[in-house]
Formats: C-alpha cells, structure tokens, sequence
C-alpha cells in the first residue's frame, strides 16, 4: 500500500510507531463481519466491528463487539451512564468520524469519542479492527491498541 493510500488508522499506528498487520479482502459495503472473518481465515470471535452511538444526552459514544455478536443497548447505555443510546444513522457516520459505514475503525476518527471494547478483546494474544475502509483490516494486540487510543473493557452484549 502506497503512503499516500494509508487511512488515518494507520497513519496513527504509524505516527505512535506501533506495529499492525494489514488484511486485504474482497468486498461491498454489505459484506457482513462474519463473512470478512471466513475470508481472512479468523476466528470471528476476534475480529471487532466498530459501532458508533449517540446517548440521550447527545454525546457519541464508540463500541467494538466481535462481528457475530449484538451490541446491548442497554448494557451500553448503563455503561457510559446514559439513560439510553441509539446507533447513529449510517448517512451521520462520514461527517462524524471520517468512515463510512463498513469501513468504520476505532483508529484514526475525526474526533475522540469515549470508546468501550467487549472484555473478550483482551482474551486475544491479537485482535482485528476495521482498517479504515472496506476490504481493510489491522491487527494487533490488544496491549497496542491501548498505547493507540483510549478505551475501557465492558461486558456491552446481548
């Protein structure tokens, strides 16, 4: 991949000096996580799919659950102690955080937003996220996503 094709994903892996493998696969925007796992050969219980939320309050909110599982909403929503949270609408999710909807990662977005894995994310010596783009993911420890972003672990799923 040529330096001008990074996504902001990895040019924040890349300017914190962490280290990632790039997954490429063929894909459409309606490609499910599940699919994207049997593709790359991975477990799907450890390849994450980035969930963007609004609460009551009108903060955002960022949770990563593993691609065959549901997010709770209101397990979610007790979590980041809001009252309730919804998904944003696919046609917000460009201008809010930089991704379109299939090619969201927890890396790199235009703005931080408190973000929560499932606590089964640190029970893998490796973890996948969305690269930043469809057809794209990154892996790496859970350890170097912590020195990347942010975030807390949670039980967020049905």
């Amino acid at each position: 991949m040529a330096k001008k094709d990074k996504t902001n994903a990895m040019r924040l892996l890349d300017a914190k000096k962490i280290r990632y493998k790039e997954h490429f696969y063929d894909a459409d925007g309606s490609t499910s996580g599940a699919e994207v796992a049997a593709m790359l050969g991975e477990n799907p219980d450890k390849v994450f799919k980035t969930l963007v939320t609004v609460g009551k309050s009108g903060a955002h909110y960022v949770f990563d659950v593993p691609v065959e599982k549901e997010l709770d909403l209101k397990k979610a929503a007790s979590y980041v102690g809001e009252k309730s949270v919804e998904m944003v609408k696919s046609k917000e999710l460009l201008g809010l955080t930089g991704y379109i909807h299939g090619g969201c990662s927890p890396l790199g977005m235009k703005k931080f937003f408190t973000t929560t894995f499932h606590k089964t994310a640190k029970d893998f010596d490796t973890i996948l996220v969305s690269g930043g783009k469809i057809g794209f993911q990154i892996e790496l420890t859970p350890g170097d996503l912590e020195k990347a972003i942010s975030f807390t672990y949670a039980d967020i799923i049905k």
